[in-house]
């Protein structure tokens, strides 16, 4: 305990954050040096690596993130396998970096997301939602010796929130502007976006899971064209927009829709829903499958501000990070959306390379948890009171 209480009271610490996503295809890693907390934050950057994921364990993951397919043995052995995965992360890390594991303070790990089930459900006389993330924080830390903080999400969904999105606290902290409203969004493998107003504070946050990022893209890319996802978009560009199809995608989804505080995952674009939109469809052309589920993916982000935010906060700035970011086609299309009056950018602009944002989120997540700082933001989450999130593993 008392190397808790000593790295509680240093004003600078090293920190490492990690994150895989929805996605599934890499673990971004990144190490920081924060000092301060909370306002007070600052950080620079002193480490980024990308650790790509095994195509089998990817579908092992993905294949227990499904109810028809899942097992609870392979969960239950995912659980320490993930940690392993992101240990192996690290080491590549330090080693680019050339810093030991020995001055490394502290770890943030958001986990593996198997199931997020935020909405209470009626079950044996108690009422609750939940969520489950793989990658026990506890095994990691014994793996590199380091303090980790993890599980992010549980505390909040204890406390009747969403658990997500998360980024919006560090986005905050971060990245709030007294002279500009500005959004940040990621485009993962779901979307989502926080809306920053010039002249509130964190009362006046605005954040939710858009829906679709880039999974089903990705799916439908692997499918049709045996690649893991479309590079710089350049599918999309060669196809055209299917407009049939695309109200078929915007009868299917009703989630955009849907009032905030929310959010989503794997649970909804799996390839049922993929499967529910194709079916009956026999004359589109691949290419254009992708044009239009691209597209969609922007609409559904422009749709949402029209629709939640513009009314309180019409947006001057909105910085984009992800792997949508590299998408031209997908940026392209939100530029048009958005119109001339909103700069689209990306969050490297803010300083954050954009693959590497949410993996910075975790580690400054850590950095307030073990300052004792609350960091979910209840009016973006709906939780009945504001927490400090994660879990502390000793080494």
């Amino acid at each position: 305990m008392q190397k808790i209480i000593d790295l509680s009271k240093k004003r600078k610490r090293k920190i490492i954050g990690l994150m895989s996503g929805t996605s599934v295809d890499a673990v971004d890693t990144v190490l920081i040096e924060a000092e301060g907390s909370g306002r007070d934050t600052s950080i620079k950057l002193l480490g980024y690596s990308e650790y790509p994921i095994d195509k089998e364990l990817k579908k092992f993951i993905l294949k227990n993130s499904l109810p028809d397919t899942s097992n609870v043995d392979d969960i239950c052995r995912l659980n320490f396998i993930i940690p392993h995965l992101y240990f192996r992360a690290i080491k590549k890390l330090v080693e680019k970096t050339g810093i030991t594991l020995d001055e490394v303070d502290l770890t943030g790990t958001h986990g593996q997301t198997i199931r997020h089930l935020p909405e209470k459900v009626e079950m044996f006389g108690f009422s609750t939602g939940s969520t489950l993330q793989t990658g026990d924080p506890a095994v990691l830390a014994k793996l590199t010796g380091v303090i980790t903080v993890g599980d992010f999400r549980t505390g909040d969904v204890a406390l009747g929130g969403q658990g997500a999105p998360l980024v919006p606290y560090f986005d905050y902290i971060m990245f709030h502007s007294p002279d500009k409203n500005r959004a940040l969004l990621n485009i993962g493998g779901i979307s989502n976006i926080t809306v920053l107003n010039k002249e509130k504070g964190s009362g006046g946050v605005i954040a939710f899971d858009t829906g679709p990022g880039n999974m089903m893209i990705d799916t439908l890319t692997q499918e049709f064209f045996n690649k893991n996802f479309d590079a710089n978009g350049d599918i999309a560009f060669s196809g055209k927009i299917d407009k049939k199809l695309l109200e078929k995608i915007r009868a299917v989804d009703e989630y955009p829709g849907l009032k905030p505080p929310k959010s989503t995952g794997r649970e909804r674009y799996d390839r049922e829903f993929i499967a529910r939109v194709m079916e009956g469809v026999t004359d589109a052309e691949p290419v254009d499958i992708i044009s239009t589920f691209s597209y969609y993916t922007a609409l559904t982000i422009f749709e949402n501000y029209q629709q939640f935010i513009k009314s309180t906060t019409e947006i001057e700035e909105l910085f984009v990070s992800g792997g949508g970011a590299y998408n031209k086609f997908i940026m392209k299309h939100l530029a048009e959306l958005f119109g001339p009056e909103v700069n689209v950018t990306t969050a490297d602009d803010l300083g954050i390379p954009s693959d590497a944002k949410e993996a910075v989120c975790f580690a400054v997540l850590a950095n307030e948890t073990i300052s004792g700082n609350s960091s979910n933001i209840i009016n973006v989450t709906g939780a009945v009171r504001e927490t400090i999130l994660g879990k502390i593993c000793l080494p």
